[in-house]
């Protein structure tokens, strides 16, 4: 039986861009356009709707930046994966978006097969970065993250699933390179979610990371 495609939407202002990204996503080869938008307050009013698998999100947009409404478009969007796709590579950007839940930060000038890769490895859980962006979200990280908290106790083989996750793994992914099974990974990440007050894979990569633990 052949796989539902992973509907895609776009929020981008710039009309030649956004017909491009569109076009690349709208036919054959297992993904579709859900809708395109111009704006943040566009997208909170119609993209519910139309139900995107991944959005992908310009940080630049008239009215609301697109890195202050990640969370609220995830809220909208029932936890679809938000990718990033911008030409900014600034440090504030960065954080501001991955900290407010975006599943991955791609430069506009991302290859267009990379950027088809990189909404399908989101889709499938994993966390997509320009090459750029991880250096600087390394750094960033590296520099801010304050002392292991007291008490939480990650297990070797949690810490190791974290770095994989941290890598843009999936959780299947993860199981193959850590030689164990999907429901083992399942477990450790409910451990994980436990031990770190979080609620969703991206939120414990980026506490884990700020935390030093990995």
């Amino acid at each position: 039986m052949t796989s539902p495609a992973i509907s895609v939407g776009i929020v981008e202002d710039d009309p030649g861009f956004r017909e491009a990204v569109r076009l690349l996503f709208d036919g054959p080869g297992g993904f579709r356009c859900a809708g395109c938008w111009g704006s943040v307050e566009e997208a909170l009013r119609l993209a519910p709707g139309a139900r995107p698998d991944v959005l992908l999100l310009d940080i630049n947009l008239p009215g609301r930046s697109g890195s202050e409404a990640v969370g609220e478009l995830k809220e909208k969007l029932g936890g679809a994966a938000i990718l990033m796709l911008t030409v900014y590579e600034d440090e504030d950007r960065i954080f501001e978006s991955l900290c407010r839940g975006a599943s991955g930060y791609l430069l506009k000038r991302t290859p267009p097969d990379r950027l088809v890769a990189a909404v399908r490895e989101a889709h499938d859980g994993g966390a997509p970065l320009s090459p750029e962006i991880a250096r600087k979200a390394l750094r960033l990280f590296q520099r801010f993250a304050p002392p292991e908290p007291s008490g939480t106790a990650l297990s070797p083989q949690e810490k190791r699933l974290l770095a994989f996750l941290a890598d843009g793994a999936s959780y299947q992914g993860a199981a193959d390179r850590m030689g164990v099974s999907i429901n083992t990974v399942r477990n450790y990440v409910r451990s994980i979610y436990d031990k770190l007050h979080v609620s969703s894979k991206s939120a414990a990569v980026h506490r884990a990371l700020r935390a030093g633990l990995i």
